[in-house]
């Protein structure tokens, strides 16, 4: 099947650069989740790669080749960048129909995707009529029209009702389970913990990671179980003596069948303890990293915009 190369790809505005010497593979198989703040460069490398910009240094190719040079580059290349992109007073139908021919695409697939994408009833209606979220679909339906290997979709879950992003999430997985190459940006760390297997992050125009998404985590977000007990004190002492630090519930006195939080442990390291010991435990769960601890901890330096906490009552400057 077809991977995304890049390879010290660049790309500069003047003396600003958006892209600085950029090296990743998106490879077959897999949801490669393509993440970073605002300003980091996810869209323009996305651009790039679709051939809608020039590389200032470097290149961008799908299947080895840049995309301008594919034989009907929509059989080969489905990609969403924009849901705004369709023309209001066309209706869906007509709007995938015009791509269809121009890509000699047969008219059929024009229904398939209307179907897939959940807009056969309105297929008839005129885009400018369309919600948010139906123009996401109509987008991702336009990008699944040549039934192309290669996928790539920019905040495909924006303006999708909770069903509509179950929808996606599953469509991703069938995607990969084919074998087509998908690339997804998106702000939503939950969400695209949820389907993502691999993870490319940018900050300011560079690569931070291109690692498995549970690699990312581990590597970034530290583990924790929580305890509930009826013996606090046998607890902590026990920990201790295992290297292990255990956090007071409430506010750090020891409680009758209070939680307590282990930090950088495992639920099977602190079970096999507290059962060998005898000590009576009433709940032992684990609180796994997330996708968003980790991406906050690598990306912290490399937003672009920054929030001020607000200053409280007794930091508030005094009047002369």
């Amino acid at each position: 099947m077809t991977s995304i190369d890049v390879k010290d790809l660049t790309k500069e505005y003047g003396t600003a650069r958006a892209v600085d010497h950029l090296t990743f593979s998106v490879k077959p198989g897999r949801v490669t989740g393509f993440l970073g703040p605002n300003g980091a460069g996810k869209s323009t490398t996305m651009r790039l790669v679709l051939g809608l910009d020039r590389p200032t240094h470097g290149t961008a190719t799908v299947g080895g080749r840049a995309y301008a040079t594919l034989d009907g580059p929509l059989r080969k290349v489905g990609a969403l960048l924009d849901a705004q992109a369709a023309h209001g007073s066309r209706t869906a139908r007509d709007h995938l129909r015009v791509l269809a021919v121009g890509n000699r695409i047969p008219d059929r697939r024009v229904d398939e995707v209307l179907a897939e994408t959940g807009l056969s009833s309105v297929a008839r209606r005129r885009v400018r009529t369309y919600s948010l979220g139906m123009r996401q679909r109509l987008g991702i339906a336009a990008a699944l029209l040549g039934d192309p290997e290669v996928v790539m979709l920019d905040e495909p879950s924006n303006g999708l009702d909770p069903e509509g992003i179950v929808w996606i999430r599953e469509l991703l997985r069938r995607l990969a389970q084919e074998g087509r190459t998908v690339l997804v940006s998106s702000h939503l760390m939950n969400e695209t913990a949820s389907f993502a297997d691999h993870l490319v992050v940018l900050g300011g125009g560079r690569l931070l990671a291109d690692t498995p998404m549970r690699e990312f985590i581990d590597a970034r977000a530290r583990p924790r179980v929580r305890v509930r007990t009826t013996d606090g004190t046998g607890l902590r002492r026990l920990l201790a003596e295992h290297g292990y630090e255990a956090a007071a519930p409430d506010d750090g006195q020891d409680s009758h069948e209070g939680h307590w939080t282990v930090e950088h442990a495992r639920v099977d390291d602190i079970g096999r303890l507290t059962s060998a010991a005898g000590l009576t435990v009433l709940e032992l769960g684990a609180d796994e990293g997330t996708l968003e601890q980790a991406y906050l901890d690598l990306t912290a330096s490399a937003t672009e915009f920054t929030t001020t906490p607000a200053p409280t009552p007794d930091q508030q400057p005094q009047e002369a």
